[in-house]
């Protein structure tokens, strides 16, 4: 019992859709007329759903992080934006990097860093005369250009997706993908100016930690 009381309300709509049809069946059977399993529409449904979850983690993820920059003093902070004429496709954006996720075909969600060209007619990734996201430059070879999540019909016609062959969840795309945006988009002028500035960083992160050089 308890563990169906800990499952999230959207994950328990398939039975408030029952108990509906109960409480009104001619009214269901008129509405299910003509209706048949779309594996295509089940999909194009999930994916959004998918980026959507991405979405809403990653902001939750931003806010936190973002928390410790102090408004931007102590380091950059990442910003998200949604991309435009898209159905839920979204970019994180810090220090000229990016990592969008995207819908690119039915049953795809594509992944990829990229690196923001500074040639003078962009802001924060928007072309100030087309009002889209720039073409991205290609980075970061170790994960390739791009990684793919691909979407499976199970056998009870439920929708799972997976990154090189291995089922995966929201949850676990975002907290890796999240860990790697920090780490490349961190801004490397700063781990470039002397030993002293090192010193001065492990010093601070041992005294937050509670510990002394």
């Amino acid at each position: 019992m308890a563990r169906f009381q800990d499952e999230l309300p959207s994950q328990q709509g398939w039975i408030h859709e029952l108990a509906q049809g109960e409480l009104h069946p001619d009214a269901e059977k008129l509405l299910q007329l003509g209706k048949s399993f779309d594996p295509q529409q089940l999909v194009e449904e999930s994916s959004i759903d998918f980026l959507t979850d991405l979405r809403e983690l990653l902001t939750d993820f931003c806010r936190i992080f973002n928390a410790y920059s102090e408004s931007g003093s102590r380091f950059p902070e990442i910003k998200l934006y949604g991309i435009a004429q898209s159905a839920a496709d979204f970019m994180l954006f810090r220090n000229q990097i990016k990592l969008i996720f995207m819908n690119s075909a039915h049953g795809v969600i594509q992944m990829s860093f990229s690196q923001h060209s500074r040639g003078g007619v962009t802001v924060d990734g928007l072309d100030q005369h087309s009002g889209s996201y720039s073409n991205p430059t290609p980075i970061l070879p170790s994960l390739g250009p791009t990684q793919e999540l691909i979407a499976q019909v199970g056998a009870f016609r439920e929708i799972y997706w997976s990154y090189h062959g291995e089922k995966v969840s929201p949850e676990q795309v975002a907290r890796f993908y999240f860990a790697e945006f920090i780490k490349f988009s961190r801004d490397l002028k700063r781990s470039k100016t002397g030993n002293q500035v090192l010193l001065d960083q492990i010093k601070a992160l041992l005294q937050e930690k509670g510990l002394d050089l």
